[in-house]
């Protein structure tokens, strides 16, 4: 397989025809090789239009969603980001590469350390990977300028608002199979009396929920 050639066709076909034009997110592209991230069984699948399996009930994302997340977040040098879900790292090393720290945690611990493994092969030092359940929110090094969430939630917990400095964004995919809606939140000012948020809907997909996301209360009469 000619990879270079393969790499360029994910961004030509799949990324940009998906509304991802922001010049810095393809360089990325091009600079963070996905296949190095991907379980060797899968290599070969590494820049098709699909999820594919990490075990353990995980999944990494399509590219072109990964490509997306990072254009609508809009990361800066100076960001400190929360990512719910590590997976293999791929992610990961790419919001790393915009950032100034990335911190991320991972429920299966497994995963937890195949991305260890992965980020240190690629000498990425400004991320801080951690096992836990962060499906409800991840206060422990927050405030953060982006939370990024890899898997969906029936329902968007309101610690991560919390969690979230002036000006900072928020990805995440809300709802239940078979129609879920990827939704951008923006704080746009944090006071005590109560803060204020804008929520744009991005587009309609569906994606592998988080282990222990949030239930929306069910009334029984």
């Amino acid at each position: 397989m000619d990879l270079e050639q393969s790499r360029f066709n994910m961004v030509e076909q799949q990324i940009r025809t998906w509304e991802v034009l922001d010049q810095e997110v393809l360089e990325l592209l091009f600079e963070v090789r996905r296949e190095e991230f991907v379980p060797a069984a899968y290599r070969s699948l590494a820049f098709v239009d699909m999820e594919i399996p990490l075990g353990y009930g995980e999944v990494m994302l399509a590219p072109k969603l990964e490509a997306r997340i990072l254009q609508e977040v809009q990361v800066k040098s100076t960001d400190r980001i929360l990512e719910v879900g590590s997976g293999s790292g791929y992610l990961t090393a790419l919001l790393s590469r915009q950032g100034e720290h990335v911190y991320s945690v991972e429920i299966v611990p497994e995963l937890k350390a195949m991305a260890e493994k992965n980020l240190k092969a690629h000498g990425i030092a400004n991320v801080t990977l951690e096992t836990g359940d962060a499906a409800r929110g991840w206060a422990r090094h927050g405030p953060y300028d982006v939370i990024v969430l890899t898997g969906s939630t029936p329902v968007l917990p309101p610690a991560f608002q919390r969690s979230l400095k002036t000006g900072g964004r928020m990805f995440a995919v809300v709802g239940d199979a078979p129609v879920m809606q990827a939704v951008l939140l923006t704080c746009v000012a944090q006071e005590e009396k109560g803060s204020e948020y804008n929520t744009a809907g991005l587009f309609e997909t569906c994606i592998t929920p988080l282990k222990n996301a949030e239930r929306p209360v069910r009334f029984t009469f």
